[in-house]
């Protein structure tokens, strides 16, 4: 169901939701206020088996108390974490969840994994998968959005009453181009990158996102993340394209 301004039950708002606000104010109210959502690009359907596997070998490890041997690799001092909601917490459409009394909005988000150190800090970990020619990391502009995610993750266990690390994971497969054939199988390198989380922002975005969806539609093209959104700007011109060319039959029509 859509939005309604001054509704009294609590408004479902996933993690990407709030990444879709930070990208674009005005993509976002079309999505909660219209449910017009943007455009869809092909589903990932190896990366999610990638997500599956990884899964399965972290919890042979979980069922253990032991650790991965990535994790051994990797020197990260900890275990897989074991909980009584961790299924719950995995699935796409409930996961993790909290009210926001200040927004009456109820954030949710599915997280990957969840490691815990020894002194009992909850370590987020998200799994990624790609493939490129050289070593990956999270340096990129766009790789914002994977930083925000298990920040909202980190927000989200916190306030399930849990001690939470700073320190976040990304368990990142990559896909070896170099080998001589395919041979009905993809090999791949996986790296274990630290990054230390800050979920500071959330609680202004979150009340800026309630203004937002209270308020009326955003302009065109205004993008919180600098430049214009592509896409409003591909809305814009195929709306003003279509209005030249309607007003080219009318006069030919005349």
């Amino acid at each position: 169901m859509p939005y309604r301004p001054g509704q009294t039950t609590p408004f479902k708002v996933s993690r990407s939701k709030i990444e879709l606000y930070k990208q674009c104010p005005r993509c976002f109210w079309l999505d909660v206020r219209l449910k017009i959502k943007r455009p869809e690009g092909p589903p990932f359907n190896i990366n999610k088996t990638i997500d599956e596997l990884f899964k399965k070998e972290f919890d042979g490890y979980r069922v253990k108390g032991e650790p991965h041997p990535l994790m051994v690799e990797y020197k990260v001092d900890a275990v897989p974490f074991s909980h009584e909601k961790l299924d719950q917490w995995r699935e796409t459409f409930v996961g993790v969840q909290f009210v926001h009394e200040p927004t009456n909005l109820l954030i949710f988000g599915g997280v990957d994994d969840l490691w815990v150190a020894p002194d009992g800090a909850v370590i987020v970990v998200d799994y990624k998968a790609t493939s490129k020619g050289k070593e990956v990391d999270i340096n990129a502009d766009w790789q914002i959005s994977y930083k925000r995610q298990v920040e909202v993750y980190q927000w989200l266990l916190r306030r399930n009453e849990l001690t939470v690390s700073d320190t976040a994971y990304f368990v990142y497969a990559n896909g070896r181009a170099d080998l001589d054939g395919f041979n009905d199988r993809v090999e791949f390198r996986t790296k274990v990158i630290p990054y230390t989380g800050s979920d500071s922002w959330i609680e202004r975005t979150l009340l800026e996102m309630k203004a937002c969806m209270d308020g009326d539609m955003p302009p065109v093209g205004e993008s919180i993340m600098g430049g214009e959104c592509e896409f409003c700007a591909y809305a814009r011109a195929r709306t003003k394209l279509t209005l030249t060319e309607l007003q080219k039959r009318s006069k030919t029509s005349a």
